[in-house]
Parts: C-alpha cells; structure tokens; sequence
C-alpha cells in the first residue's frame, strides 16, 4: 500500500492510504462479500433440499398413518356392524331358548300323560287283539294263513318294548280295516281244500263275507263253504259257469257283472262283482 503526506495545517504531516491502495481494498471487501454471498446460498439451497428431504419423509409418514387410520376405521366400522348383527341374533336366541323352554315343560307334560294313557290303552289293545283272533276264528275261512299271521305278528308286537303304544294301536286298527275292506271286496286265490279226504289245489272266490266258493283247476268240481256247519259244501254243475265267471272278474279278466251264488241259507243272491 502507498501512503500519501497531508499537511493538517499545524505542521504535523498525516500519511493516508493512497488511492489504489483504497481501490485494491474495496474490491477485497466486494471479493469477500461476494463469496460470503455464494457460500450463504449455497447453504440455503443445502438447507432447503435438506427441508424438501424431510418434507418428503413427514409425507410418506403421513400418507402411511392416513392409510393405517383409514384401515382401522373401516374395521371399527365392520365391529360395530357384526357388534349390531350379533345383538339381533342374541335377541332371536333368546326367544328362541324361552320357546324351547316351553315347549320341554309341554313335553314333559305330555309324557307323564302318556305313561297314564299307556297304562289305560294297554288292556284295551289286549282286548282288541283277543277279540280279532276271536273273529277270524269264527268268520269263513279264507286267506287263513295271512290272517292268523297277521295276528300272530300283532301278539308279538305287543311284547315289544322298541314299538311306541302309538304305534301298536295303530296296526291294530290297521288290521281291523284289513278285516272290515274284506265284507266289500270280491276276490280270487289259489290254495289248498280237502275234497272227499284228499287235499288238492282249487282256486277259491271269495264274494264278501256272503259267500266262500271253489273250483278245481280243470272246472268240474265245485263247492261252498258252510259256516254253520263248518265245512266244504259240494255244488251242482249249475254254478260251474257262474264260479268261473265271478273268479274272471275278481282277477279283472271281465267287466263286474251280476252273478247269482248260492248262499248258506239255502238261498240265491245277486251279487254285482
């Protein structure tokens, strides 16, 4: 640096910095800010992509717990939902237990009569059955082995202790209807009669419980079941052709047509087969 003399007046020189010596540090002084300036913007922009960085972080952060609170939103909500449904099926539960409630104290109701009931019915089956046996004894003898059979499986019914009472009742009326449908029907079967102390094979015609005819297989022998004297009757070959039409309608061979039979009473009747 050069420096200048200046007289103050009072004869003491002053030396001053000259002018390229002022120019030289005024431009130092613009250098220096200059570069404070850059490096001060430099950390600015540092600063600000540093706060970008961070910003961008805060945001996944945040759109992460957005997305985590959306989801256990919706799983409240679908609590609260399953919460309001299983609160009406409770509600149903409980009227349906106070149902069933009822309907056991009904049921044991119910039982206890049963066991009065059953102590009351049993006899009367007892009697019902004895006095089924009774009839088919005594009626006109056909289909003697399904119907003794018949009985025969209702006895052992009644000792069985796996068949409810309803159900014993029941097939004993149910072989009472059997028994009832055999006045209205006519019908044809096949089976064994003793004929002049020899047992052969006829078809019989049953007409009710009005009459009980056969015929031998080959036609030429005929007869009738007499309940008075209880036994097989030999007929004339008059009723030869009126058997044989009387079997052809019980087997649905010929339409029903009036027929005349002989009857025990010594008597003619017109049946309509």
């Amino acid at each position: 640096m050069r420096l200048v003399r200046t007289d103050t007046g009072d004869g003491a020189p002053r030396w001053r910095p000259g002018r390229a010596a002022v120019a030289i540090a005024v431009c130092g002084a613009i250098a220096w800010g200059a570069t404070a300036t850059a490096q001060t913007v430099k950390d600015a922009v540092g600063a600000s992509e540093g706060m970008n960085k961070e910003a961008q972080t805060s945001q996944k952060k945040i759109d992460k717990l957005s997305d985590d609170t959306d989801a256990l939103a919706a799983e409240y909500r679908a609590a609260i939902q399953e919460i309001k449904a299983l609160a009406g099926y409770n509600k149903q539960l409980e009227g349906l237990i106070v149902s069933q409630g009822q309907e056991m104290e009904s049921l044991r109701k119910q039982i206890d009569n049963v066991t009065v009931v059953g102590r009351q019915v049993m006899p009367l089956m007892t009697r019902m059955l004895d006095a089924l046996a009774q009839f088919v004894e005594l009626d006109v003898p056909f289909l003697p082995e399904e119907r003794a059979e018949r009985i025969e499986n209702l006895r052992e019914m009644m000792g069985r202790a796996d068949v409810t009472i309803s159900e014993k009742y029941r097939r004993i009326l149910e072989a009472y209807q059997i028994e009832n449908e055999y006045g209205r029907t006519i019908e044809s079967y096949r089976g064994p009669v003793e004929v002049d102390g020899e047992e052969i094979s006829v078809d019989f015609l049953r007409i009710g419980r009005l009459a009980l005819l056969y015929q031998t297989l080959d036609g030429q022998v005929s007869g009738m079941w007499d309940n008075e004297s209880k036994s097989w009757v030999p007929l004339d070959d008059d009723y030869r052709n009126t058997i044989q039409a009387g079997l052809r309608m019980a087997r649905k061979q010929s339409a029903p047509d009036l027929i005349t039979v002989p009857v025990p009473a010594a008597q003619t009747a017109e049946v309509q087969g």
